[in-house]
């Protein structure tokens, strides 16, 4: 018996998928049926691994490098994709820089590249998207539990994730009569690379966590998943927490 992949024939971007949520995110939208953009900035072999895994499965990738901190990148990364499939259903913004440091101790340069990535990234990408996007597209924002439950140091990165879920509100309403969905995602502590430096720090969570864990990037790429699909197409403007109960 032959089961229809949800998402065969779709094409899928996801923004810094060379790792962490992105990659996992990235292999499932590709187990799902989807031929996927794996955009990276700087590792370029950590890229080909994904797109390497997707090839292996039977999937169609292509690795596309691009600073999602720059404008004219944002618009390199989309032309690049349309080229390689033709055109674009789901763009999944995953980008984003974490812990930032004290308010105290933030200079204006962090600030500016943090604003630059975490938030005007994502605005331009979704321009390009409301753009290029096929009706029927989705789009997904990953945003933070930080911004329900803000950490000392997170500080900037919960207002620019904030930001991000207002402005994937907005876009929800400008999108909506073409049917393209807009949803945001507020992962808890997830394993990845980026928290690695508070690792110690794990326990202490899946303690206050009602699931009792941390979570893992599948959690995260499991409910995007959903949401890029047409099993999610009543569902739009939404911000959907996957934090294990804690956000």
């Amino acid at each position: 018996m032959t089961t229809t992949k949800k998402l065969a024939g779709k094409s899928a971007l996801v923004t810094a998928s060379s790792r962490g949520i992105g990659r996992a995110t990235a292999l499932r939208l590709a187990a799902d049926g989807a031929q996927v953009a794996v955009n990276y900035h700087s590792d370029a072999a950590s890229a080909r691994a994904v797109v390497e895994a997707i090839e292996s499965a039977g999937g169609r990738a292509i690795a596309v490098q691009g600073d999602i901190g720059v404008p004219a990148d944002v618009e390199r990364v989309f032309k690049e994709t349309l080229a390689a499939f033709g055109s674009l259903d789901i763009l999944v913004n995953n980008a984003g820089l974490g812990a930032n440091g004290a308010l105290a101790e933030v200079g204006p340069e962090l600030l500016d590249r943090v604003v630059d990535v975490n938030f005007k990234g994502t605005f331009y990408a979704i321009q390009q998207a409301a753009r290029v996007l096929n009706d029927g597209g989705r789009i997904v924002n990953i945003s933070t539990g930080y911004t329900k439950q803000p950490f000392p140091g997170f500080g900037v990165y919960s207002a620019t994730k904030a930001a991000v879920e207002a402005l994937g509100l907005a876009a929800s309403k400008e999108l909506g009569a073409r049917q393209i969905t807009v949803n945001s995602v507020l992962p808890g502590l997830v394993n990845t690379d980026q928290t690695a430096p508070i690792r110690e720090q794990f326990p202490a969570v899946a303690g206050m966590t009602p699931l009792g864990r941390v979570g893992e990037p599948e959690d995260i790429a499991d409910v995007v998943a959903f949401l890029a699909s047409d099993d999610a197409r009543w569902v739009t403007g939404q911000i959907i927490a996957a934090a294990g109960g804690l956000a």
